[in-house]
Formats: C-alpha cells, sequence, structure tokens
C-alpha cells in the first residue's frame, strides 16, 4: 500500500475525527464491552464458531482438505456482497437461507452437485448462464443481487490466482510469510475488486470490509492454526459493512444526526464514497478497535484465565453480525444505510 493510504485502523481515527453526520458515545462503548466481555466469560464469543458452521468448511488438517477449504473461503468472499434488492432486503433465499448464508448454501449446494466452483481454473472462465444457475433462488424467480459485477470478479481473481499463484489461494496464503497485515496487502494489490476504499477529509482511507474479512476467515476457518496462524492478526479490524451499524446504535455506541437518521429511514440509495456512507463505516470500525483495547484491558486485570490468543476485532464483528441475526426484531426499527456495492 502507498504511505499516503491510511489503514483501516488509522481510517476509523481519521473518519470519526472529521465526521458531520455521526456521534461515538462513551457510555455505549462501555455497554458494549461489557457485552463482549460476558460473551467471551461464557464462551458465547469463540473462533470455533466459523468452521462449526453446517455451510462452512471445516478443514481436516491434511493438504488436500487445507486447499479446498483455503480456496472455497476465498470464493464465498469474492462475492461476499450485496444480498439484498432495494424492495426485499430478504427475498434471495437459498435453501431456506437469506442474506450470506444464501451465498454459502448456493455453493455449498454447488459443489454437492459436481460443479467445480471453487476452481480458479472454472470460475475464471464461468459464463452467465452457468453462474446464474449455480446460485438459483428457492422461488426459481429471484436472482442474486449484482450478479454481472459477481462475473467479473471471479474471472478476474480465477485469472490472478492462475497466472501467479499456480491457481492455489493457499500460495497466496504462504506468500505472506504468516504476517495477516501482508496478506490483507497482497490481496488488496492482486485483486481490484477488494480495494475498498475512499477519499475523505483529505485522504485516502481505506475500509477493507471483503478483504479484511477474507484474512479473519482464514484465520477462523483454521481456527488460528497451520495455514490459519498469522502473528499479526490483532491487526485486523472489524469488516464495516451495513448491518454491524444496526447493533452499535442498538447499544448505543453510535449516534447518528437527526439529518442522516430521517435520510435512512427515507430509504434513499447512497453512491459509494458518499460521506456519510463512510462516516457510518469508519465509526464501526473506529469502536470496535475501542471496545477490543477495552475488553483486552479488563481480561488482563479481572479474567487471567481467560486467554486472550483469539480475543480480537474478528470475533467481536462476528458476534455482533449474529446478534443482528438474532434480535432481528429487536434491530429492525434502525434502518441501515443502503448502498449498491460490491465492497460489502
Amino acid at each position: 500500500m502507498s504511505v499516503s493510504k491510511l489503514n483501516p485502523r488509522e481510517s476509523g481515527e481519521h473518519i470519526v475525527k472529521h465526521a458531520q453526520h455521526v456521534r461515538v458515545l462513551p457510555a455505549g462503548i462501555e455497554k458494549l464491552t461489557q457485552e463482549i466481555v460476558n460473551g467471551l466469560k461464557e464462551k458465547r464469543i469463540s473462533v470455533e464458531n466459523f468452521s462449526q458452521h453446517e455451510l462452512h468448511p471445516n478443514p481436516n488438517f491434511n493438504q488436500e482438505d487445507n486447499s479446498r477449504a483455503a480456496d472455497w473461503v476465498f470464493v464465498l468472499d469474492t462475492l461476499n456482497f450485496c444480498f439484498w434488492t432495494p424492495n426485499n432486503y430478504t427475498k434471495y433465499k437459498v435453501e431456506g437461507y437469506t442474506g450470506y448464508f444464501a451465498l454459502c448454501a448456493a455453493v455449498k449446494r454447488a459443489i454437492k452437485e459436481g460443479v467445480d466452483v471453487i476452481n480458479p481454473k472454472f470460475y475464471s472462465k464461468i459464463d452467465l448462464e452457468t453462474l446464474e444457475n449455480i446460485f438459483r433462488s428457492d422461488d426459481g424467480e429471484t436472482k442474486i443481487p449484482l450478479i454481472q459485477k459477481r462475473l467479473e470478479s471471479l474471472h478476474e481473481v480465477g485469472k490472478v490466482l492462475i497466472e501467479k499463484y499456480d491457481g492455489s489461494f493457499e500460495n497466496l496464503i504462504k506468500a505472506a510469510d504468516k504476517s495477516a497485515v501482508r496478506l490483507l496487502d497482497l490481496i488488496v494489490e492482486e485483486f481490484a475488486c477488494f480495494r475498498d476504499e475512499a477519499e475523505f477529509a483529505g485522504k485516502r482511507v481505506s475500509i477493507l470490509k471483503r478483504a479484511q474479512i477474507l484474512v479473519g476467515d482464514v484465520w477462523s476457518c483454521y481456527r488460528g492454526q497451520g495455514l490459519g496462524y498469522f502473528k499479526d492478526i490483532e491487526q485486523i479490524t472489524m469488516f464495516a459493512d451495513y448491518r454491524i451499524p444496526q447493533v452499535l446504535v442498538h447499544f448505543g455506541s453510535l449516534e447518528y444526526t437527526n439529518e442522516l437518521m430521517e435520510f435512512l429511514k427515507s430509504d434513499t440509495l447512497l453512491e459509494n464514497g458518499d460521506p456519510r456512507e463512510v462516516e457510518i463505516r469508519g465509526a464501526s470500525i473506529y469502536i470496535i478497535e475501542l471496545v477490543r483495547d477495552a475488553v483486552v484491558k479488563i481480561l488482563q486485570e479481572q479474567h487471567p484465565e481467560i486467554s486472550l490468543d483469539n480475543v480480537n476485532s474478528i470475533v467481536i464483528d462476528q458476534y455482533l453480525w449474529d446478534y443482528r441475526r438474532q434480535h432481528n426484531a429487536d434491530l429492525e426499527h434502525i434502518p441501515f444505510h443502503k448502498v449498491l456495492s460490491i465492497y460489502y
């Protein structure tokens, strides 16, 4: 990355410092910190949660499974964006699942049907009709949003893997030499569709939702071991999307101005890079970093029995994302920002 570009943590700080539409509230950060500490004490927050989900790859730590799981995760996160349509947020369903899990269900179904969907030799040349069939919905009519963008993304990343990494995402992970930051940089350098950045208050800021979630998912999938071991995993921040801010508003750690709240309630689409969008996402990163630091301090002082190895912004993000799904009815009154984007 060039020196003039801020990394996600620095970006969060810069964005909050210059924000005009959002505020970060200390009392809400304390409340959220306590929620996370309790979740860790009760073992509701764990790195195990990712690979235990039935729709995620679960490597058995032999060589073939290792490579396969890495390629599987890579395809999921190449396509992990925009599952809602402006008129119906949960209309796209696969095997009863909505959102990101509908994507996971479609990929798993394709693998079961013998489609070589996680092989870059296959998806670098896949045609639209085949892709539409892979992502066919339960009702047979609703299409996965931004299908053309998904096709272009697969073509782009597949070609790079074949030309530079012998057709294997595992080789790119190994090129990072156990550094999460280096892997993040490589993903952003190699794949244009992962370059989630913006201009804000005179700086180039990096949000990098999908690139960071890809690093986080590799770490989670392998439970921080083997191919998933990174010496600097704590440098990865949360994955700024449109759902986590609902949880942050719910806990009172994030507040919108009246004007922004009214705008969000109007269901008007924002353009990617709009200052309001950048502020919401940047503040989300900033808040979770503050929460993570506070959680670590409390655990060190009060709960030395809890290992800090797996306490980071990745597991906090995963917990809050699950929290939003579990408490959907309580949070649905909080509007989310709507952007048709490949970045989240």
